[in-house]
């Protein structure tokens, strides 16, 4: 049976298809939140693979939101990847797919697929994931591992603030939410309207766990978790500065891993993306993530990316010992 690939510029008639849903990044309904797409896929008989991409002014790159924990193929069979790399030669000169995980082979099924449809690719770590595999542990048993200096700090401010935890959204604990993270540390959010329709479809889908943090009746500290599964995801985090000396930070993030932990019942803990020293605190474990340079060296178009590729890859070999 022949090979079939296609490319979409919407995703509607694609939503009626049976696709792999392992995580909130890898819903078609979360591409949708993310602007223009072209989504390319390839098909034969019931299998089928998509790339959900974007044209950026002179190649084609993954289709993310600065959020994104990662970035992979939604289906797995090697031999449509590899028809689909091949096929894309026709739309790009050059794609470049980030943030991508190594731990469920993704990369390597991207880089084999595309070597083999006959473009150069160079693959770099880009990011790095923290995560905490659970192992069984209750609250307390992992509780118990974490350094000194935080469970002194729980224990001696734990009872200044007060703790809620929203399992679907609210309105007003949104605004809350919003209100914190107007007075935080974090730098301003790019298209906060995209952030917000991703926590209305989790809250309403039962996924989302939203934390807030009050002291004397205002919120202070505020973070939006995610439940999918056997995993809890930490999508974002934030405490007003000003009460910074009441360490409710801690506090919620200690709340909410209890409730992921012994209520929810989860396996692992996904921290996203990011080098934040204080997450090492919280988490065990690193997986890297990767970008993948794919050149067609056929192209024209193509040889300055190529270039620059070769200096980039060659660089570190070249330093003085």
């Amino acid at each position: 049976m022949d090979i079939a690939v296609s490319y979409h510029e919407s995703l509607t008639k694609l939503q009626a298809l049976d696709w792999p849903q392992d995580g909130p990044f890898d819903r078609l309904e979360w591409f949708g939140l993310l602007g223009p797409v072209l989504a390319a896929m390839a098909e034969r008989g019931d299998e089928r693979v998509l790339l959900p991409l974007r044209r950026e002014h002179d190649h084609l790159a993954s289709l993310t939101y600065w959020f994104s924990f990662s970035w992979r193929p939604l289906g797995r069979s090697q031999a449509l990847l590899t028809a689909l790399a091949r096929d894309l030669r026709r739309q790009a000169g050059r794609i470049v797919l980030a943030p991508v995980p190594g731990e469920d082979g993704s990369a390597d099924a991207l880089e084999q697929a595309f070597r083999k449809a006959g473009w150069l690719v160079f693959r770099s770590t880009c990011d790095e994931n923290h995560v905490l595999p659970v192992e069984g542990r209750s609250f307390a048993e992992y509780w118990a591992a974490r350094p000194g200096k935080m469970r002194t700090t729980l224990k001696r401010k734990a009872r200044k603030v007060e703790v809620k935890i929203l399992t679907r959204f609210d309105e007003a604990a949104w605004a809350d939410y919003q209100a914190v993270y107007a007075q935080s540390w974090k730098p301003r959010e790019e298209r906060a309207d995209i952030l917000e329709a991703f926590a209305r479809a989790e809250g309403a889908a039962g996924r989302i766990r939203l934390g807030l943090a009050y002291a004397a009746g205002e919120p202070v500290a505020a973070q939006f978790w995610t439940v999918e599964g056997s995993t809890a995801y930490i999508h974002k985090l934030a405490h007003i500065e000003a009460a910074k000396p009441l360490s409710a930070g801690t506090t919620l993030s200690a709340a909410l891993f209890e409730r992921v932990i012994d209520t929810d019942g989860v396996s692992l803990v996904d921290f996203g993306t990011g080098a934040d020293a204080y997450k090492h605190d919280w988490m065990e474990a690193n997986r890297p993530r990767y970008r993948l340079d794919c050149l067609d060296w056929r192209q024209p178009r193509a040889w300055p990316a190529i270039a620059r590729a070769w200096v980039r890859h060659l660089a570190p070999h070249n330093r003085p010992s």
